[in-house]
């Protein structure tokens, strides 16, 4: 009777249509023993992980990918199946939190459990998801050439050095009434700066968070790694942080209706193409997994936010390599190309520049103009 109950409200469009209604749904369901509640827990279970569309519109990620990452955290003993509840309901439950910014109330009124249970569960797979780490957020070393500059002609050689971008972004916190101040820097709300690399092929390389919001990017860098890396305009141009050019146009829409003119121009025009990858990596993972967007205050306090910040961009590395959900990025550039076309077109300048940086950045845009001018008449 208790799965007749569970199938009959959890169809495949009801949760895709009335998600957020569902948990005051159900507990207004009479359920008189914990057996109804284990068999109803079973069948939400089933449809989360089983139906391809409602696993990932509930837990952001493929049945296959789901079923991975539980064998993943199984395997090297992060988790284990307690007395009342497998290994699967807790990192369905987790998943759902962080894909759907809900409460624990939520959690409680789909899979029957307590707001303690729940909470302990999410911080136990929080913890668990944050050791694999070491497997999901490396660092390059610098050995190789990044496929996306080896196989093309617009960046190799120039950027044959370059392992990937960095920038930072802010995160919406729920900071404590004698630390808010601190917190509140560009925004109108509390949020925590963070600090973050990435590869060409949009996976973190290190994340930096648990900084306040009034802290700068610049101030930030001197507590991260330094190697060559592309960055904007916000950043000082060093050996390790290749910035473009001050006062010359910078973002891809501003060249399409006119070819660069000179070194600096086509420098900034190659710069942004490649930079862009780290803003589309945070806008993926804003998308993936609106916890850690910053529309709304989270449910979590400070530290236990920057360990979701964290978490979540150990998931998105791993499903970037396994489901990175071409639709999801498709829909994240579509939305980066819209904002680009209300920035402004000029950089301005910044007196802080190393000089052994300016000579990298000016052998690049002289190489790269040489090379541009002789093949001119095929494109750049």
């Amino acid at each position: 009777m208790a799965i007749a109950i569970a199938i009959g409200y959890i169809t495949h469009t009801f949760i895709l249509s009335t998600c957020a209604t569902l948990p005051n749904y159900i507990d207004r369901t009479p359920l008189e023993s914990e057996s109804e509640r284990a068999s109803i827990r079973d069948t939400m279970l089933q449809l989360f992980t089983k139906h391809p569309s409602v696993c990932r519109h509930m837990t952001r990620m493929s049945t296959e990918a789901f079923a991975k990452l539980v064998q993943i955290l199984k395997g090297r003993g992060l988790l284990r199946d307690s007395r009342r509840s497998s290994v699967e309901e807790q990192v369905a439950k987790f998943l759902f939190v962080v894909g759907h910014n809900i409460r624990n109330r939520t959690n409680g009124g789909i899979f029957r459990r307590s707001p303690e249970t729940n909470s302990r569960h999410f911080h136990n797979v929080l913890e668990a998801i944050i050791m694999l780490e070491d497997i999901f957020l490396i660092q390059p070393d610098g050995s190789s050439v990044p496929p996306e500059i080896q196989n093309s002609h617009r960046f190799s050689p120039y950027f044959k050095d370059c392992v990937g971008a960095i920038d930072g972004t802010h995160f919406r916190v729920k900071a404590s009434s004698d630390s808010v101040n601190r917190y509140r820097g560009r925004k109108n709300f509390p949020t925590q700066n963070v600090l973050a690399s990435c590869s060409f092929d949009l996976k973190f390389t290190y994340v930096l968070p648990g900084w306040e919001g009034s802290a700068s990017d610049s101030r930030i860098i001197k507590d991260a790694l330094r190697r060559f890396y592309l960055v904007d305009a916000g950043f000082m141009l060093n050996s390790g942080l290749i910035a473009p050019y001050r006062g010359v146009r910078y973002h891809l829409k501003e060249y399409s209706k006119r070819a660069p003119e000179n070194a600096h121009e086509l420098f900034n025009l190659r710069h942004s193409s490649l930079r862009n990858a780290i803003e589309r990596a945070f806008g993926v993972l804003k998308k993936r997994f609106p916890i850690v967007a910053s529309g709304t205050e989270p449910h979590f306090g400070v530290d236990s936010q920057t360990d979701v910040i964290l978490a979540c961009c150990i998931l998105h590395n791993y499903l970037m390599g396994i489901d990175p959900d071409e639709d999801l990025i498709a829909e994240v550039d579509a939305e980066i190309l819209v904002r680009r076309r209300h920035r402004s077109r000029l950089l301005v300048n910044n007196p802080v520049e190393c000089g052994q940086g300016k000579r990298i950045r000016d052998n690049i845009a002289k190489e790269m103009w040489n090379d541009y001018i002789k093949s001119r008449g095929h494109g750049s």
